[in-house]
């Protein structure tokens, strides 16, 4: 199906402007072209042959977070996020793909031991000072334009990654409880480490047994960027080592991969034969912000409070409609005061690799969000999606802060549960 499939869809933007009010873009840039209805015209114009493809469309069609701000505060209720990503289809076929993209979406994310490959070596780069060789010869532009700019958001990166030391396979749990499997995303396992520690240590204090899986990429960043069949190739690598049948909950503590494994049926053809399995996992999945409500909560604590604050990411809020269970779990925790965050749904900008094209943008994005963090004088920093635990260190770090930014799973573990059981020991 080409854009041209939903003109109907797109012709319902009656130019309100509601969308404006809600979008992180237009209140950092003011261009109409940064907004919804902008977009949406821009489509309507392509459509009706008013305008041509063109490497002149890729800004307006990937400068979008792709958040559904926008969505949310439109009357009829447009899925615009989805139509630009069809536009970004689309156009990827007809002016084609950059060469990085081809590396990432083909040759890394379908193979995990490939690309904690490259992360190690970015890891070695950082200690030995090559990457800032690579950088200054220029090397770095080749993975997008601002590289250069948005690698020190990576910040330093552990030397191995989660799975290294607790592989995929059978870990021991309590006595009682369901089955589940643990699907860790490409953030936990390269990255942010110490959350999956602590929500392998969670999962086997309140499940009778937890399997990490052997999965790759859920396949979300190919599908955002528009490349359908990449996102495809790993959907379908994911549904042959995906085992539904032997557990009662699919679990993973990253809000983007849990948005999109639920969306595996919409993805996949009803006429595939795998269409039924791909509903089978989706109904299995929950975010750990869902799974955690099920864990008991200890008596409060008689220590003085430490003062929390959530971040709401975009793919949990507005892709699950998880609002109130972290809320929930958070003002329950002993020794918590929690303060609400000033726009706590609105993106804080990361959006995969947003960055690495559009770090200004971002950085504005990211600015506006630091400053309503600040406001709450909070000493953590919570948010379930470890992207956006990764940028909001980043700004955290620019500004100064002393707050510090964490996981969910680190604060459930944390407050109600000692680190008493060894994560890595099956």
């Amino acid at each position: 199906m080409t854009i041209a499939d939903y003109y109907d869809e797109i012709s319902h933007c009656n130019k309100c402007g509601f969308c404006q009010v809600a979008c992180p873009i237009f209140r950092s840039t003011g261009h109409e072209s940064g907004v919804a209805r902008g977009r949406l015209a821009l489509l309507r114009a392509i459509i009706e042959g008013r305008i041509d493809w063109s490497e002149g469309m890729e800004g307006p069609l990937f400068d979008c977070l792709l958040c559904g701000a926008c969505t949310a505060n439109c009357f009829p209720a447009i899925p615009t996020s989805d139509l630009v990503i069809r536009a970004r289809s689309e156009y990827l076929a007809r002016v084609g793909r950059k060469p990085v993209h081809r590396l990432l979406f083909e040759h890394l994310l379908p193979y995990p031991d490939r690309l904690q490959m490259a992360a190690m070596a970015v890891s070695l780069g950082q200690k030995t000072g090559l990457s800032n060789l690579a950088r200054a010869l220029g090397l770095l532009r080749i993975f997008g334009r601002d590289f250069a700019s948005a690698e020190e958001i990576l910040g330093e990166l552990p030397g191995k990654p989660f799975r290294s030391h607790t592989p995929p396979g059978r870990y021991k749990g309590s006595e009682k409880g369901p089955a589940v499997g643990y699907f860790i995303g490409c953030g936990i396992d390269i990255i942010q480490q110490s959350a999956g520690a602590a929500t392998l240590q969670l999962l086997r204090k309140v499940s009778r047994r937890v399997e990490i899986l052997d999965n790759c990429c859920c396949g979300l960043p190919a599908f955002s960027y528009g490349d359908f069949d990449a996102a495809r190739r790993l959907l379908q690598k994911n549904l042959r080592s995906l085992a539904f049948e032997r557990y009662d909950a699919i679990v993973t503590d990253c809000s983007s991969c849990a948005s999109y494994l639920k969306k595996y049926p919409d993805i996949i053809s009803e006429n595939d034969p795998r269409h039924e399995r791909a509903r089978a996992v989706a109904l299995k999945v929950q975010d750990l912000v869902e799974f955690a409500g099920s864990m008991p909560i200890p008596t409060p604590s008689s220590k003085a409070p430490i003062r929390v604050t959530y971040h709401d990411p975009c793919h949990a809020v507005r892709g699950q409609d998880l609002s109130k269970p972290p809320r929930e779990m958070l003002e329950k925790l002993p020794g918590v005061e929690y303060r609400e965050l000033p726009e706590a749904d609105w993106c804080c900008g990361g959006a995969g690799a947003y960055a690495l094209s559009q770090y200004d943008l971002y950085s504005r994005v990211l600015d506006r969000k630091i400053t309503n963090v600040e406001s709450t004088g909070a000493d953590l920093l919570v948010t379930s999606c470890p992207a956006c635990v990764l940028h909001l260190s980043h700004g955290v770090r620019r500004h100064g802060l002393k707050t510090r930014v964490c996981h969910i799973s680190e604060v459930i573990l944390s407050t109600c549960h000692p680190m008493t059981m060894d994560p890595t020991h099956p």
